[in-house]
């Protein structure tokens, strides 16, 4: 049985996660605040703007693959909707990009890397 997909990027199919969080966030407009009469005014410019957060135990060439999409300005990504159990496409950019050797072995190493995927 096929594992549940998680991510594509660049129609690369990555393994599974270590772990996953997808974030919805709202962007305001510079419009918005507080009025004089002490309400709330939000003036939404978009809305559910995704940000996904992952964290792979890997091997040293899917640290490659990765290091080699974190150096391109825009993705194309399908990522795992949490809210309908679905791929969504969209585009993206990488941003936190970490690597960690967690062992030393024979064939260079068992390494933990870890991102946020940004939606444009």
């Amino acid at each position: 049985m096929k594992h549940q997909i998680y991510l594509i990027i660049e129609d690369i199919e990555l393994p599974l996660p270590d772990s996953y969080s997808l974030d919805y966030r709202d962007i305001e407009a510079d419009t918005g605040g507080e009025t004089e009469a002490g309400t709330i005014q939000r003036d939404i410019v978009r809305n559910k703007v995704a940000s996904i957060s992952v964290e792979f135990t890997s091997s040293p060439r899917l640290v490659k693959v990765l290091t080699g999409l974190k150096n391109k300005s825009n993705l194309k990504v399908k990522y795992l909707d949490t809210e309908t159990l679905e791929l969504k496409n969209t585009e993206m950019y990488i941003d936190k990009f970490s690597v960690k050797l967690v062992k030393d072995t024979s064939y260079k190493g068992l390494w933990e890397v870890s991102f946020s995927l940004e939606e444009y």
